[in-house]
């Protein structure tokens, strides 16, 4: 029932003033701990939203303590950061809207370094004069890659939009039908180059694609031939595409660039573990390919950033490009980046010091473990519901390696007192946030991409969320 008017007015009246909350010893010890725009500004939400809903007629605490109380809740939570680490437990490794990869220590502390002083980034200390950005990741680059040179920018997609744009602005750039991707966040293939200046030239059909389709489109005005990888579908059945190493000869042969859009970057070669779909950059390169680019927090596992690699002649070219600088990575990007590009001076060393490797070849066993660690502390702190440890797959995730299952092994919730998208949404919202997933009639926690160190988080948060159901 709405209430009448005069019922309202006096409400309304009742509400304090801002200046009023603010002579308060709550408000003076709001002033005296958070900024005063912060404190102002919280004030006026609450009672702006204490007015709303008692002109619709609706009920509202508006006792001293209700009123308090509320905007003590909005100032922590707007002077909280709204980027926040959070626990994965989806098993996806390069959960692209989780941030992709996970950096090393390394990484970490290179950037503390960087970010906490001055540096070289422009200044080459042998000369003593103005030096370049790129040259800090050139030499690991050249070394791990074998590539003649090679820098870096923002992300792939900048990667390619740039070399389309300085090697084939108002020219042909023959690609195959079936690499015409979309790889998320509306980076589609087709729209990348009609940006960049350059003319689409499809060639073959979705399921095949052979040389001479390649061949018969050369005209006078063909810039590049470019390939794309299939880092995140598969077209399966009756196929067939080109190799590089083949489109390579044909550039060759008529004096055009080859470009190959590797797209998740890997620098290990990842048949050793079974994995025979992914091809690594090295192996690439050495098919004489004039240009490859890839992502830098991929299967690299390092910051978002977008490499391009190749012989020199081109890479000069393209980082005279005036899009370079509006695409250039800054001193952070350029401090992690290093720092893990040092991981894989050593392949050995590379495959425990980078997360992102780690936790994808880790052994189902080493996950069953973990699963069991954080079950057994489950059942030992909540005893009045069930967990299970459950067979489980995991993938790569970020678009690479989309037909790889990973074996895993997760645990199982069942909430007695409360619904599975409820406990989802509660562990989501909590601090630190878990993120979970739901299959059948559980949550599930995947151990892949739990850290030993977070299992006493998720511990403390289930008890408090099954235990006040």
């Amino acid at each position: 029932m709405t209430p009448p008017a005069s019922e309202k007015h006096s409400e309304l009246s009742g509400l304090p003033s801002v200046d009023e909350l603010l002579k308060t010893p709550e408000g003076t010890g709001w002033l005296a701990e958070f900024p005063r725009r912060l404190v102002l500004q919280s004030i006026r939400d609450t009672l702006a939203s204490k007015r709303t809903r008692l002109l619709a007629g609706n009920p509202a605490d508006i006792t001293r303590d209700g009123i308090v109380g509320e905007i003590r809740s909005l100032i922590a939570k707007n002077a909280s950061f709204s980027l926040k680490p959070l626990i994965n437990a989806t098993g996806i490794v390069l959960h692209t809207n989780l941030g992709r990869a996970v950096l090393s220590e390394k990484a970490l502390e290179n950037v503390v370094r960087a970010g906490r002083s001055f540096t070289n980034l422009e200044y080459d200390l042998e000369a003593g004069k103005r030096g370049k950005r790129y040259s800090h990741t050139k030499r690991l680059l050249k070394e791990i890659s074998g590539a003649e040179d090679a820098f870096i920018v923002n992300n792939n997609a900048a990667a390619v939009l740039l070399c389309l744009n300085t090697l084939a602005k108002d020219k042909e750039v023959v690609v195959s039908r079936s690499e015409l991707v979309e790889i998320g966040g509306s980076f589609r293939v087709p729209d990348v180059m009609t940006a960049s200046g350059a003319v689409l030239r499809e060639v073959g059909t979705t399921n095949k694609t052979h040389l001479h389709d390649y061949e018969n489109a050369i005209s006078d005005n063909t810039g590049l031939l470019l390939k794309v990888h299939q880092s995140n579908y598969r077209i399966i059945g009756f196929t067939e595409d080109v190799p590089i190493s083949e489109l390579v000869g044909l550039g060759k042969k008529h004096r055009i660039p080859v470009m190959y859009d590797l797209g998740s970057g890997c620098l290990i070669d990842l048949k050793a573990h079974g994995i025979h779909s992914e091809p690594s950059v090295q192996e690439i390169v050495k098919t004489g390919v004039d240009i490859v680019t890839f992502s830098g927090d991929k299967l690299l596992g390092g910051p978002q950033g977008g490499v391009i690699a190749g012989r020199k002649k081109f890479i000069e070219k393209i980082q005279k490009n005036p899009l370079a600088r509006a695409l250039r990575v800054d001193k952070l990007t350029i401090a992690a980046f290093e720092a893990v590009l040092m991981d894989y001076m050593d392949d050995k060393g590379a495959l425990e010091a980078v997360p992102v490797l780690k936790m994808l070849l880790q052994s189902p066993e080493e996950i069953r473990s973990r699963a069991g660690r954080l079950a057994a502390r489950l059942k030992k702190t909540i005893k009045t519901e069930r967990f299970e440890i459950v067979s489980d797959s995991s993938k790569a995730g970020g678009g690479s390696l989309p037909e790889v299952d990973f074996p895993s092994f997760s645990v199982s919730v069942r909430p007695s007192h409360l619904s599975l998208n409820e406990l989802e949404r509660r562990l989501r919202k909590g601090s630190p946030p878990i993120i979970a997933r739901i299959k059948g009639d559980a949550l599930l926690l995947d151990a892949r991409t739990i850290r030993d160190d977070e299992i006493g988080h998720i511990v403390a948060a289930l008890a408090v969320y099954l235990n006040n159901a």
